[in-house]
């Protein structure tokens, strides 16, 4: 039994194997649309989502399969002080397959340590978003047609976004990568992320401070909202989140063929005027996000 707990669960010949099973999901969705027949996915969300909880229930639908759990910790045993380890011991008898979200670092690990069912991260914190940085791999391989030979920037809350960490683990394992780090300085990419997994890989990266400065250079631009929940008062939030918005006087500047992602939700960072050009894929993105979960669910109910 596996567990997706961090992007880097799956080598990268699984990865592989992962992405070309959610492309032809795309291709032929009818045929895969009664493989989960009488599998149960449960859906423990600890932490409020849409995207990610609704595209879980849409993936396990798609195959055939039901969806049982929870959207918040409020409808759950959690109030009454009921442990992640206890839940999923229970759970476990219901479902054959978890997709939880947590705002604690390290609860979906915890979660795999008690459970005979495989769970999959969908969310610990500041930590990791594995499904995401799946999405996006997907997004990218897809319209890109690789993902090696990239010149990747992030822009916005590189300290607290869970997104921008995975992606950035995920594709530090690919070839001629360089990574562009945009943010105010209180919303630095982490010392610690910094160290181990880029200069650890020996990549090339460069920290900015001004958007128009780098997007010639770019042939991926990852927007993130400044995120209200990570902050531990409200005056840094409201003196940080306009830091960055792109709009379509800075998308003159970016290579023809570049792609805008974004995790999504968007608040305010992303001019809605961006949404019609052809490089705005983060709403495709968000449907890739249902296929590359149908592809992992299916693997790790080893169905295919």
């Amino acid at each position: 039994m596996k567990h997706i707990i961090s992007p880097t669960d799956l080598t990268v010949s699984e990865l592989r194997e992962l992405l070309d099973l959610a492309e032809e999901i795309i291709r032929d969705p009818k045929k895969y649309s009664n493989i989960c027949h009488g599998k149960k996915l449960a859906t423990l969300f600890y932490e409020p989502s849409t995207r990610t909880r609704l595209s879980f229930e849409a993936a396990m639908l798609n195959l055939g399969g039901n969806v049982l759990g929870f959207s918040s910790a409020d409808s759950s045993s959690a109030a009454k002080g009921e442990s992640v380890a206890d839940t999923i011991r229970v759970i476990s008898h219901y479902a054959d397959i978890c997709a939880m979200r947590h705002p604690k670092e390290g609860a979906p690990l915890v979660a795999s340590l008690y459970s005979s069912i495989p769970i999959i991260n969908a969310g610990d914190g500041g930590h990791n978003h594995p499904t995401q940085t799946f999405t996006d791999l997907l997004t990218i391989k897809n319209l890109k047609g690789r993902l090696d030979c990239l010149t990747v920037g992030f822009c916005g809350d590189l300290k607290f976004g869970r997104t921008v960490h995975s992606l950035i683990g995920a594709l530090s394992r690919y070839k001629n990568i360089k990574f562009v780090l945009i943010s105010p300085e209180e919303l630095m990419l982490p010392a610690y992320i910094r160290e181990e997994v880029i200069e650890g890989n020996h990549i090339p990266y460069e920290e900015v401070r001004i958007l128009e400065d780098v997007m010639p250079d770019l042939d991926i631009l990852y927007m993130t909202r400044v995120q209200r929940e990570r902050f531990f008062n409200e005056e840094d939030y409201i003196r940080l989140k306009d830091t960055y918005i792109l709009d379509m006087k800075k998308m003159a500047l970016a290579k023809p063929d570049m792609l805008v992602l974004h995790p999504l939700p968007r608040v305010n960072e992303i001019a809605t005027e961006v949404d019609s050009d052809p490089r705005a894929v983060y709403f495709k993105q968000a449907q890739f996000g249902v296929y590359i979960r149908m592809a992992l669910i299916m693997k790790l109910l080893e169905v295919v």
